[in-house]
């Protein structure tokens, strides 16, 4: 029996508050300020992408971009804004991005009264033809690739661009959903249905292959429900990912857009005998929405956890300078330390370090760095210099875990030590989903694996800690009245039929209907 008049022991504290259990919504929202990422902008919906996040953004963009580039596509750049007869030329297209389109109307400001009657700035000439602002470009690309195609010897047109778009979003969140966010969008043109879905399938690869190597992010690859498709497109396949609070991520998709938007754009091209067809098309993307991914799947309760090969830096060097006649040698030991260290290839690049040599107290710095996400954190002081000696950090370790390392050592260590950082990450990442993914095999199953929807609870947002659930593997014979169902009662979607899964005759827990393969249900971003 415990003593009344002692105190209770106190709580562990964390860097980041709420904790992912307390509310794991706010724990991103703060994980995204502490590590110094991105904030909101005066815009509403928009963000402001800081230092710290775009470099991250440029590392994920110079990887891809090298992905791309080695399946023979080439990057090419089209306009901000889209006519809106380009749009309506496709109207399942259409229809699927009308209420999310930003639009432009007028050109030109002069001086007027508002419509509060005050003078300012209002609108002066209208536009002939509204523009929209981009939302995607399959239109917009689809009238350049008219002009480009003319003949079989034109294809395959295997283009990217890396741009900005808008698609007016009611909720937000900084990565996840936002009006304005960037993403790179492939769009190919081929000769045959065959070639176009080679493409497909192979970006698909090409998306599953960075998320996994590089972000450290386990994938379920596979092909969205009817219900779940690209507007306009003839089959949409995607990568899924399962977020520490067990829902999912769409973290890329590639479309297989058959002849729809060659019909609309006109893409026609003469065979070698001289009849003229119709080319197939693709277009595929990802955006922003990869670092929302990397938070949610490897961040802690102190803060960003990155993966070593996508990190901004790898190491950060702290000089521990108590007493100035030793702090100049101390400060070149860590010069030529950094020095060195960027000398080493580590991931297709030399190892990025920052040295920390602030007027501010070492534990606020280290707090600072830990909370970024960097990798490693080396400290020297006087006696470790001394001792030729480093003492080293881990980000994927308890913050107290430091090691006294050999400078040799820990130089012709390093690469070692990220790699297995970086395994370790995804080990971990792909044993909690291994965790909670289960086996459904009846109705009464599934809803006691999610659950009612909560009041508070959409198909994007949650309110507060853990989700109910998880992935939930259930023969399934698609059914879009099941899904809107679904979507509305637990929250759920059908997130795809993986297309690695092996066949497995069953029967749809929902309809009873024959089902070849088992499906992928959870709650989701």
């Amino acid at each position: 029996m415990s003593n009344p008049k002692q105190p209770a022991a106190s709580a562990p504290t964390t860097a980041i508050t709420p904790t992912r259990e307390e509310n794991y919504a706010e724990w991103y929202q703060q994980v995204v300020r502490a590590a110094d990422l991105a904030e909101n902008s005066d815009v509403r919906g928009c963000m402001v992408i800081k230092p710290w996040g775009y470099a991250t953004w440029e590392n994920v963009q110079r990887v891809l971009d090298r992905m791309f580039k080695d399946t023979g596509h080439k990057n090419a750049y089209f306009p901000l804004f889209i006519p809106l007869s380009y749009l309506e030329k496709e109207a399942e297209h259409v229809e699927g991005f009308a209420k999310e389109c930003a639009v432009v109307t007028h050109h030109r400001l002069q001086p007027g009264t508002k419509a509060d009657g005050k003078p300012g700035l209002v609108p002066a000439g209208e536009l002939q033809e509204p523009l929209v602002v981009r939302p995607t470009s399959e239109t917009i690309i689809g009238a350049s690739f008219s002009k480009w195609v003319q003949s079989y010897r034109d294809l395959p047109l295997l283009i990217n661009q890396w741009a900005n778009v808008v698609r007016w979003e009611m909720r937000t969140r900084l990565f996840l959903r936002t009006t304005e966010f960037l993403w790179q969008e492939g769009h190919t043109a081929h000769a045959t249905s065959e070639e176009a879905m080679v493409e497909t399938l192979k970006m698909l690869e090409v998306y599953a292959d960075f998320a996994e190597n590089w972000m450290a992010m386990p994938v379920i690859k596979g092909e969205k429900t009817e219900g779940e498709r690209f507007p306009g497109a003839v089959n949409t396949y995607c990568i899924e990912a399962m977020m520490q609070d067990r829902k999912a991520l769409q973290a890329g998709t590639s479309h297989f857009l058959g002849q729809n938007f060659a019909h609309s754009s006109d893409i026609k091209f003469s065979d070698a005998n001289g009849s003229v067809s119709f080319a197939w098309t693709t277009s595929w993307g990802v955006s922003t929405r990869l670092i929302g991914g990397m938070i949610m799947t490897h961040a802690d309760d102190d803060g960003m956890v990155l993966p070593p090969r996508l990190a901004p830096a790898h190491v950060v060097i702290i000089p521990v300078t108590h007493k100035p006649e030793t702090a100049q040698a101390v400060h070149d030991y860590c010069v030529k330390l950094a020095a060195d260290l960027r000398t080493i290839h580590y991931a297709g690049r030399t190892i990025d370090v920052e040295l920390d040599a602030r007027d501010i107290r070492g534990g606020d710095k280290a707090w600072q760095w830990i909370k970024k996400g960097i990798p490693l954190r080396v400290e020297v002081g006087p006696r470790d210099m001394e001792q030729d000696s480093v003492f080293m950090a881990r980000r994927d370790r308890g913050h107290k875990e430091k090691v006294s390392v050999k400078r040799d050592e820990f130089l012709a260590t390093i690469v070692q030590t990220l790699e297995d950082m970086q395994s370790g990450l995804f080990a971990r990442a792909k044993a909690h989903r291994e965790a909670n993914t289960q086996r459904i095999d009846s109705r009464a199953e599934f809803e006691a694996f999610f659950g009612v929807k909560n009041e508070a609870e959409s198909e994007e947002t949650s309110s507060g800690g853990s989700v109910k659930g998880g992935f939930a593997l259930a023969h399934y014979a698609p059914d879009p009245a099941v899904e809107d169902e679904l979507k509305a009662k637990f929250a759920v979607t059908c997130r795809c039929i993986p297309v690695d899964g092996n066949d497995e005759p069953g029967t749809c827990i929902f309809s009873g209907k024959p089902s070849s393969r088992r499906a992928v249900f959870a709650k989701s971003y």
